[in-house]
């Protein structure tokens, strides 16, 4: 009987040593687990306040992007008023001398003197014609730059942000 009983405390040992050795695996297996957990919740955390700082700053960017229109919007505005005043003061000037050239082309006494007036007027007309346009083309390149001016501004801060 001795060497059953020791046979079966042998088997008890061995059977003691694999569970002592289970519950250790398990618990190492258990610390690994809980541990990868924990670096992946603090990385996933980090990965959040990270996508929400970007959300912000596209967030603030953009609105800067629509207050750039906004702005360069009144300023082609109130450019575009400007230059039509200048066109109407133009047109209502043009009219005006065209209406007293033909009071002078009633009261002429001679052909040779209507052709001379006629001339007169269209010289003077071209003329005006000309620096007009010249000082128009002149305003429109201005208002052009500086309608661009907060668009520009904002392409540059895109470059700086993202680059």
């Amino acid at each position: 009987m001795i060497t059953k009983t020791k046979a079966i405390e042998t088997a008890t040992a061995k059977a003691e040593a694999v569970k002592v050795e289970t519950l250790q695996a398990v618990k190492q297996g258990t610390e690994t687990a809980t541990a990868a957990f924990e670096h992946a919740q603090v990385n996933v955390k980090e990965g959040v306040q990270r996508a929400m700082k970007t959300a912000e700053q596209m967030a603030q960017f953009s609105q800067g992007n629509v207050e750039a229109m906004m702005k360069s919007s009144q300023i082609l505005a109130t450019g575009l008023t400007d230059m039509s005043k200048i066109l109407a003061a133009n047109a209502k000037a043009s009219m005006e001398e065209s209406m007293a050239t033909f009071k002078a082309l009633t009261s002429v006494k001679s052909f040779k003197e209507a052709i001379d007036l006629q001339t007169s007027f269209a010289r003077t007309s071209m003329e005006k014609a000309m620096t007009e346009s010249g000082k128009l083309t002149e305003h429109s390149l201005k208002l052009a730059e500086q309608a661009f001016a907060p668009i520009s501004a904002r392409v540059n801060a895109a470059v700086e942000t993202f680059s």
